[in-house]
């Protein structure tokens, strides 16, 4: 080496630069790590802010010049069909395609004022909340109508006062949820295949036939799919932030806080993947050992619904996973805009299960 002293420093880097070219290369590190989820924010921004939908057919017979109908048409929640033939509104209904068939029928009250029969048809199939919905629309614009035809004076007086207050979007939820999926996903599955790959190609062999040190090829490895993944994550971030709003209370600090996060949750979630790596008998062995650590957490560390409309049974197996506390602590610094000393304990948790699983990884993992 022309009498040059031996850098590990500058070998960790070179093979940090050639794991994070073969990162790029690979189309699964990518549809994993960053596929997945912007399909997942894309669906859910586009289709989560809307509001909910009574899809309501209506009798031929209907008159739809009617005060009464051209006042239920103005309700924004109500889709009113008037374009389907009579069997083809009852079979949707028998399936629950529609909440209700509506038949407004005119007629004279007393003092020759106007008067309504709406006759509502429904379905064991439909939906029971939208039929409550339907009901209290229903009632809403007889009152309006009411209010008009009989005008009277009221028992109660109303005054309503609103404070500020930020607006809780589905892609505030969503967004922390798929972000620490992506996390566990490309740190578990890439971790356990990339050192089971260089235990088989012998690549770990040639490496121990240079001066550089082991703990130097794991930083290396390790540093590279960190780098990976921030990437990913900044992407993921700016573009639920500025397509769908996804709310960052302080800015460039919360979106920093969030990339903390992410690094630390990344951490955690490697020691799974070298446990992963080291028990696998084969390469076909890790994809099911792999998904018996991230499926579950998938399903019930509050990815997309909250841990509290689980069973109270399971709730309790929900708040041991790791995930849990990473996406707790992701939403809590991104909505609540509290800061990273705020959610320590989240983050105790995490390192307790980051204490307990390198533990494990040291004493399976297996350099050849």
């Amino acid at each position: 080496m022309n009498g040059e002293k031996y850098s590990q420093w500058r070998a960790m880097f070179a093979i940090t630069k050639g794991s994070l070219r073969g990162i790029f290369r690979s189309p699964s590190a990518v549809v994993f790590s960053l596929g997945f989820p912007l399909v997942f924010i894309l669906v859910f921004g586009f289709i989560g802010n809307g509001s909910v939908s009574v899809k309501v057919g209506v009798d031929r017979q209907t008159d739809i010049n009617s005060p009464f109908y051209k006042g239920l048409a103005q309700v924004k929640t109500m889709k009113l069909v008037t374009d389907q033939p009579a069997a083809a509104m009852e079979d949707d209904l028998k399936k629950g395609r529609l909440v209700a068939v509506l038949n407004i029928v005119p007629g004279t009250g007393a003092d020759s004022m106007p008067s309504y029969n709406v006759n509502i048809r429904t379905s064991t199939a439909s939906d029971a909340n939208k039929k409550a919905i339907l009901l209290s629309v229903l009632k809403d614009v007889a009152t309006h109508i009411d209010d008009r035809v009989y005008p009277r004076p009221s028992v109660a007086t109303f005054t309503t006062t609103e404070i500020p207050g930020r607006i809780f979007k589905t892609i505030d939820f969503i967004l922390p949820g798929q972000l620490g999926f992506a996390l566990m996903s490309a740190a578990v599955f890439g971790t356990a295949f990339l050192f089971y790959s260089l235990r088989q190609t012998l690549v770990l062999k040639r490496f121990f036939a240079t001066p550089i040190r082991r703990t130097y090829i794991v930083l290396a490895e390790a540093f590279s799919r960190m780098v990976f993944q921030l990437i990913s994550s900044v992407i993921i971030i700016g573009l639920g932030h500025f397509a769908f709003g996804f709310t960052l209370v302080h800015g460039f600090v919360t979106f920093l806080e969030m990339l903390v996060l992410s690094v630390f949750g990344l951490l955690v979630f490697m020691g799974f993947g070298f446990v992963v790596s080291s028990i696998a008998k084969n390469e076909s062995t890790i994809p099911p050992l792999a998904n018996i650590v991230t499926l579950p957490q998938f399903l019930l560390a509050g990815t997309f619904f909250p841990i509290d409309s689980f069973p109270a049974w399971l709730q309790p197996i929900c708040k041991v996973m790791p995930l849990t506390y990473l996406i707790d602590a992701l939403r809590s610094v991104a909505f609540e805009g509290q800061h990273l000393w705020n959610v320590g304990w989240d983050i105790a948790i995490l390192t307790l299960w980051g204490v307990v699983v390198y533990a494990v990884a040291v004493k399976v993992f297996r350099w050849e």
